[in-house]
């Protein structure tokens, strides 16, 4: 595991570690509030891909999943590119009144890599693009609700 340090915005400077399966070395600074990260999802069922942005710390909705981003790191340009996401998702289910929550997925997905940390569902699949700050956020290009 190889140690680095690196500057992370007010914050100061940070002793980090990090290594993936990738070989990933993420250095990971305290997730700015208006990162946003880019999520696309396949409904399995209808074949509809749908692109959407989902800030961190707020869940987003995509059929009967409730996904949450905890954090989403981006290599900086001069390394190679690398976008990686800490995702929680959970379903949801109504029975009659009461709805029923069960989690589907928790743990860091790879833009460059989906395969090594997938979610395993037989209607969706959800995967990582891209991390970007709200301010560059453009209009989603699909529609994340069912």
């Amino acid at each position: 595991m190889k140690w680095s340090a690196r500057r992370c915005g007010r914050a100061g400077w940070k002793l980090i570690a990090g290594a993936s399966a990738a070989g990933l070395l993420a250095a990971v600074c305290p997730a700015r509030a208006d990162t946003v990260a880019v999520l696309q999802g396949l409904d399995k069922i209808t074949a509809r891909v749908s692109t959407f942005d989902a800030p961190v710390d707020k869940s987003v909705r995509f059929g009967s999943l409730v996904i949450t981003v905890r954090a989403c790191v981006k290599r900086p340009p001069e390394e190679p590119p690398e976008t990686a996401a800490f995702l929680q998702i959970d379903e949801v289910r109504s029975s009659g009144a009461t709805f029923e929550s069960k989690r589907v997925f928790s743990g860091w997905m790879f833009a460059s890599s989906p395969a090594i940390s997938a979610m395993e569902d037989p209607i969706y699949d959800v995967g990582v693009l891209d991390c970007k700050s709200d301010t560059t956020v453009s209009p989603s290009s699909g529609s994340p609700g069912k």
